[in-house]
């Protein structure tokens, strides 16, 4: 039997989570690969995941199944290399972007990667929160025929995920999988609302819309388009893999339940925009019934998959933020990341004013997600070194080849018309250009020795 230290049990005892940067011990490693599926599978239906597969059908003119498919080739080929990237949780200990050192060099990763992934994660914590605020917001005045103010709502809720998050692993862990059985039950209810309305001209049965079932250059746009939303997961899987039993286990856990939670999604999505041309299920599904227990269960499911998605909006914003302040401790990076997602969630307008912002994210999201995929899988063989280890907290260099491909790919990003899916002809072009840079600087070393 393994020995547990004093500090270790510490720790394990502790309600609030106290592990920032430093290696997860592995007498703390014991959570195995389904509870990382439950956790997946638990945020994967809400608001934001559902827009893709709902505009493949309005806008892509795709079919019900043709949506479908789609967008789940694309999301399952992100998911493979979100999952591949969570070995450094799982190996060694290390939260995402404290093992981007390594990768980035430390200035690169803290003052580069760590601030455009807390500030992704704030963005999606905020449009999450006001998004499901205002669906919650309506799904209670068809229940109870009583408004309530949208702050009255959106604070409230702002502060529970918050609080979860704070709490940290442990309570992601057990609330999602607690909220899972209703969840899934939410997720039923809205199926079943779907397969036996008689309030479309379309059925879910017949699979046949009215309009073209869209070209392949459609499925491929829209798969590109699911690629672009869940390639940025790479910077962030390994903070929740520490805890994993092994790599193995939790690389596993987070690609079954990632690809199970998004077909799932994309059924409803694309069922939703397919019946009734709405890109939100849990909005045409209440509309489309007016049986009230159906319509308190698909609220309860709306807020519970917002509460899930943000808790892991949270916790791994929080980290990205301590990476870029090592000085302050998880719970104080934590708290300063939820000052930020209560005020943003408080103001609408600073959200719906914001696809330019966003936009210019993915400028450096793209392209920092490709070196990091490239740099692990291809240039370090999935392994990080020892020296690399031993060395991590004094990193303060600025790794070059990384930084030109990045920028390279920032220009070609803007560069492209967003009609032809900059970001992934973005990401494929500089995993080639840094892939090369790297063989050749491997090769240029070699021929010294």
């Amino acid at each position: 039997m393994s020995q547990i230290s004093t500090s270790e049990r510490a720790i394990q005892s502790k309600v609030i989570e106290t592990m920032g940067l430093e290696a997860v011990p592995f007498s703390l490693r014991t959570t195995p690969w389904y509870r990382y599926m439950f956790i997946q599978i638990a945020i994967s239906a809400n608001a934001g995941n559902f827009l893709i597969p709902a505009l493949a059908v309005l806008e892509g003119g795709l079919s019900f199944t043709s949506a479908i498919a789609a967008t789940s080739v694309g999301a399952i080929i992100a998911f493979i290399f979100v999952s591949y990237l969570s070995l450094p949780g799982g190996r060694y200990g290390l939260p995402s972007q404290y093992a981007i050192r390594t990768m980035l060099g430390g200035k690169g990763a803290r003052f580069l990667a760590s601030p455009i992934r807390s500030l992704t994660s704030l963005y999606w914590f905020s449009v999450q929160t006001i998004g499901g605020t205002y669906v919650i917001q309506q799904l209670i005045v068809r229940l109870t025929g009583t408004e309530y103010p949208f702050l009255m709502l959106s604070i409230p809720i702002s502060l529970i995920m918050i609080l979860l998050a704070i709490i940290g692993f442990e309570a992601v862990k057990r609330a999602t999988t607690y909220f899972l059985p209703l969840l899934l039950a939410g997720e039923g209810t809205m199926l079943y609302i779907y397969f036996t309305t008689s309030e479309s001209n379309h059925s879910l049965f017949t699979l046949t819309p009215e309009g073209g079932h869209g070209s392949f250059s459609a499925m491929a746009f829209y798969a590109s388009l699911a690629f672009v939303q869940y390639i940025s997961g790479v910077s962030a899987s390994a903070d929740m893999t520490r805890y994993a039993k092994s790599p193995r286990q939790g690389a596993i856990g987070l690609m079954l339940g990632n690809s199970f939670g998004f077909m799932l999604t994309a059924i409803l999505g694309s069922g939703s925009a397919y019946l009734f041309g709405e890109l939100n299920p849990y909005v045409s599904a209440s509309e489309h019934t007016s049986i009230p227990i159906f319509i308190a269960i698909i609220t309860a499911t709306a807020i519970l998959s917002m509460l899930s998605i943000n808790m892991s909006n949270a916790y791994t914003g929080g980290y990205s933020l301590l990476n870029t302040f090592p000085s302050l401790t998880r719970l104080q990076s934590a708290l300063l990341f939820g000052i930020f997602g209560i005020s943003f969630s408080s103001v609408p307008a600073l959200v719906n004013e914001a696809e330019q912002f966003i936009s210019g994210l993915g400028g450096l999201i793209i392209p920092i997600s490709a070196v990091i995929v490239i740099d692990f899988l291809y240039v370090k063989r999935s392994s990080i070194s020892n020296s690399d280890l031993l060395s991590i907290n004094e990193n303060n260099r600025i790794s070059i080849l990384p930084l030109i491909s990045i920028g390279l790919g920032t220009i070609c990003y803007f560069a492209l018309p967003v009609a032809i899916s900059p970001g992934f002809i973005t990401f494929v072009l500089v995993s080639i250009l840094y892939g090369l840079l790297a063989k050749a600087k491997c090769k240029s070393s070699s021929s010294f020795v």
